[in-house]
């Protein structure tokens, strides 16, 4: 999806527009997007606690998300509209689907096997996604092969095709998650769908006093707050900001896939150095290398540095990714793990909405959208300060030993 939205958004959907109003379009809708999330996971993830129904809402979201990309495999030239709906539904139930996946951690691992668990599965995560935009990028390029037309008759179809793989992918994917993880035991009295929603409300209040007693868990949210709004950003924008200085679409391809095949045996790696380094330091390692890159990125004049920057990026991106959430994991209060990880989300989400915002706003007052990607800077350079002063909790030997619970 970061791979094909972005360019058949611009060359398809909004064909004949101008190349700022169009990333002024999609840095609008992943706003608008982020802020609807932020809005919703700390309700939804105290209701997954109280009705005890994690893998359910899971399920519910999966499937919205789902259909969303296949409504993006029916939208006719022009519909820029109708693309800009179905992708930030998609991107909504996406994020909302994690709340639950991410709740699920605390209840299969902890500890030590926490990290690695982490960590492999952001890992697994890319290299799957690496290996479907590989098949897609080979059908688009070759698509006579596949028995579709040639030329941009073919190319249309191609693309198209690759928004219905990403929701059968999906599908079946899941399959797993639904026949092998089981619901974790609620620890509170299951309650019906009104109640549990009434009770979400009035739960939320405690949640944020609960977080604001603890300095260390607000600290780190806060850090987590400015950091990973410029890691998302940098995620979701960095196809239309190569695009938008003129890198062909194949080198862009390239270079993401480049993304996704690096982040696999890095993210896991990072997994692996936590017995001995914790998670904090590899996370502030990280968010350096980001702030080095998006300096650099002002730069870039060839393919070739553009390559070389989606080559760090892979190094660093899923370790920061996997790493936070792990260290999150560590701090959650047990039997409210829904609810802790909906704020830890809300967090992400919330985030989100700046860092595009800012890149637009940057990109439409400047005209240059070189300059857009320059002011992530001062939210790498703030989360990183925060995290440094957050105490990392260290782990029991007999939490570590890696026993489930």
């Amino acid at each position: 999806m970061a791979g094909f939205f972005p360019v058949f958004f611009k060359q398809y959907w909004s064909a004949g527009a101008d190349a700022t109003i169009t990333t002024a379009k999609l840095g609008s809708v992943l706003s608008l997007s982020s802020l609807i999330i932020a809005v919703l996971s700390p309700t939804l993830g105290v209701m997954a606690d109280l009705k005890g129904a994690k893998k359910a809402f899971c399920a519910l979201f999966m499937l919205i998300g789902a259909a969303c990309c296949l409504w993006m495999a029916l939208i006719p030239l022009g519909g820029w509209m109708q693309a800009m709906w179905a992708y930030g539904l998609a991107m909504v139930a996406f994020a909302a689907s994690c709340v639950f996946y991410d709740a699920l951690l605390p209840s299969v691992a902890r500890g030590v096997q926490m990290d690695d668990a982490s960590s492999l599965g952001y890992g697994l995560g890319y290299l799957g996604g690496g290996v479907l935009f590989a098949i897609n990028v080979v059908v688009l390029l070759k698509p006579a092969f596949f028995g579709l037309p040639e030329g941009d008759a073919g190319q249309v179809l191609a693309i198209k095709w690759a928004f219905a793989s990403v929701a059968i992918w999906w599908l079946f994917f899941s399959i797993p998650l639904w026949k092998n993880v089981p619901e974790p035991a609620s620890e509170k009295r299951s309650l019906g769908l009104w109640p549990a929603t009434r009770e979400s409300i009035v739960g939320l209040r405690r949640t944020l006093r609960d977080i604001r007693k603890d300095r260390n868990l607000f600290f780190f949210l806060l850090a987590f707050w400015m950091y990973i709004d410029g890691v998302y950003t940098v995620m979701t924008m960095a196809v239309d900001f190569g695009l938008s200085i003129g890198l062909g679409s194949s080198d862009l391809m390239t270079a993401l896939l480049m993304v996704q095949f690096i982040a696999f045996p890095s993210t896991v790696a990072f997994g692996k150095i936590t017995g001995r380094f914790g998670c904090r330091k590899p996370i502030l390692l990280c968010i350096g290398i980001y702030a080095v890159t998006v300096v650099l990125a002002t730069r870039m004049s060839t393919t070739a540095h553009f390559f070389l920057l989606a080559a760090v990026i892979g190094l660093v991106q899923g370790g920061v990714q996997s790493l936070s959430r792990s260290l999150f994991g560590h701090m959650v209060p047990p039997g409210r793990t829904g609810e802790f990880f909906g704020f830890f989300n809300l967090i992400g989400k919330f985030a989100s909405i700046v860092g595009p915002l800012v890149v637009a706003v940057t990109v439409l007052i400047t005209g240059n959208s070189r300059y857009g990607m320059l002011g992530l800077l001062i939210l790498f350079t703030a989360g990183g300060w925060l995290l440094w002063k957050v105490q990392e909790r260290p782990i029991s030997i007999a939490t570590a030993s890696g026993d489930q619970l």
